[in-house]
């Protein structure tokens, strides 16, 4: 009884944290609509960071362009085993670090899913100049970021590992 009630504490707090990072992505490539299109863009520290306003019809950092439909197909995949995922570790108090990285990538690939699905493109608008880095919004750090920690946690911590080997081998 007592990890049901955590569990569901865990899932309300999940989808306030989804559902706030979400808002916070939408929210800011709609300010990069409003502010930035049609124009030169910003710079915030002349030679090294510039906001930017950039249509990407491809993938994080312009890869694969052109294959909207592919995205359209892959991503609710991708997001429907990222569900399963959560949901098989959600009552595992010592993956609790693991849930929220999971969430903060399902926000990501959400934030820019709903950009395709409406626009037919990802509106980036955050660029380094300093070393011509591609264009990218905040949905791109959520699932860069997100995957760079997932892998530090699964080499570092042996549950988190475990629980996600142990996710896929049931699901076989």
């Amino acid at each position: 009884m007592k990890t049901d009630i955590k569990a569901r504490k865990k899932i309300i707090i999940g989808v306030f944290y989804f559902l706030l990072l979400l808002f916070i992505d939408l929210l800011t490539k709609k300010l990069a609509v409003i502010y930035l299109k049609d124009t030169d863009g910003i710079k915030l520290i002349n030679g090294v960071l510039e906001l930017l306003y950039v249509e990407n019809n491809g993938m994080a950092f312009s890869m694969l362009k052109g294959q909207q439909a592919l995205f359209l197909i892959t991503t609710p995949i991708i997001c429907a085993v990222i569900i399963y995922v959560l949901i098989k570790i959600l009552k595992e108090e010592n993956l609790t670090v693991l849930f929220y990285l999971l969430v903060t990538l399902l926000s990501g690939a959400a934030g820019n899913f709903i950009d395709r699905a409406r626009t037919g493109y990802v509106v980036d608008f955050i660029y380094f100049s300093l070393i011509d880095f591609p264009v990218f919004n905040v949905a791109d750090i959520y699932v860069t970021v997100t995957v760079f920690l997932l892998f530090i946690v699964v080499i570092f911590d042996k549950s988190a590992g475990d629980a996600l080997e142990s996710v896929f081998q049931k699901s076989k």
